[in-house]
């Protein structure tokens, strides 16, 4: 009887919730598990602007975003057959589309196409304002990246994944502490990492030297490990979730927690996923303390969701410090990408491809 009490009254609050939240955002997570239950083909690029059109309740305009991503291809693809780079390996066309993908990044390049068409190609900076996206979460986006040709370690290494599936060479996504980078391969010199923030290719102990990466984490795989094509399209479900805590507010994370876990699904050691869960449930707990005006919060679970809901919290945190999961003073962060704004650390690998 007790079970079945539970089971209704968490059913009652998914129900309530959903009519509650605008219908592009369950639309969206709906689209998002059709890829990972291979319902549709899975398709990094169609999942990162769908979250994003989501936030924008579907005011994109995506045909002019795919123009952009096939620019973007069409010239990897010219830039690539010139001489670029000496690299001799049998892999030689995918690292020579890296290597011209890497400089259309960051570089500008002039492009001769005859003497009345000539394009100036620009390269992408960083925008150091907003990093995380707090005050304006749409600088996270790679649509604003399309738009000002200013980003993050968020959308920087998004767009260059898109283009590299366009292209059909291998590109894997990578997590460090509150940063993506991107882990490259070639047959000659093996695994490299790529750092579009500084246009450079640090060496892995250059990224372990903030000291929040300790081995534990390393070979649990929270970080410095590659994310699968089925991993990085989960992970939009942890930005479907943020976006929509950034737009909606705190308030309900049913939401929130139904993206994360189905993310933790596909990639059990998705670290933004767990701490993004944890986080909204200890936001609704704390808030909900507040508003009933008790000192502890086991006062509160007179309601079996709200203790089932901390319970959870509770597992999930444990669960993080299992891992190796040490948190990043956000002071620490900035000065670590401070570092990277003004290059003032020797960070450059000796192994990756002459580019």
């Amino acid at each position: 009887m007790r079970k079945t009490l539970v089971a209704f009254i968490m059913l009652f609050c998914i129900l309530s919730f959903y009519a509650q939240i605008p219908s592009t955002y369950p639309q969206t997570y709906n689209y998002l598990t059709d890829m990972l239950t291979d319902k549709r083909p899975l398709n990094f690029k169609e999942a990162v602007f769908t979250v994003e059109n989501a936030y924008f309740e579907g005011q994109l305009d995506m045909n002019e975003i795919n123009r952009s991503i096939e620019t973007l291809s069409y010239l990897t693809k010219v830039l690539s057959e010139t001489e670029l780079i000496t690299y001799q390996g049998k892999d030689k066309d995918i690292v020579t589309k890296h290597a011209s993908l890497f400089k259309l990044f960051t570089d500008t390049v002039p492009f001769f196409f005859d003497p009345e068409h000539i394009l100036i190609h620009t390269p992408y900076t960083y925008d150091f304002e907003d990093i995380q996206g707090e005050t304006n979460w749409s600088k996270m986006f790679v649509t604003k990246l399309l738009e000002t040709r200013t980003g993050n370690c968020h959308s920087m290494p998004y767009l260059y994944k898109m283009v590299s599936d366009e292209l059909k060479i291998p590109c894997y996504l990578s997590f460090a502490p509150s940063h993506i980078y991107l882990k490259l391969y070639a047959e000659t010199t093996g695994w490299y990492n790529t750092e579009l923030t500084s246009a450079m290719f640090p060496v892995d102990a250059w990224i372990m030297a903030s000291g929040y990466i300790n081995t534990d984490a390393i070979r649990n795989g929270l970080y410095m490990d590659t994310l699968s094509n089925k991993q990085a399209v989960a992970h939009c479900l942890v930005d479907l979730a943020q976006g929509y805590q950034h737009k909606y507010g705190k308030e309900n994370p049913e939401f929130v927690i139904q993206c994360c876990n189905t993310a933790l699904v596909y990639h059990s050691a998705n670290v933004s996923a767990m701490l993004t869960k944890a986080e909204a449930q200890k936001s609704y707990i704390q808030r909900l303390q507040k508003n009933k005006q008790v000192k502890n919060t086991g006062d509160l679970f007179g309601d079996p969701h709200v203790q089932a809901m901390y319970s959870d919290m509770e597992n999930t945190y444990v669960r993080l410090h299992e891992l190796g999961y040490r948190q990043m003073p956000e002071e620490m962060y900035r000065k670590w990408m401070e570092q990277l704004k003004n290059k003032t650390m020797n960070f450059n690998s000796n192994s990756q491809p002459s580019y």
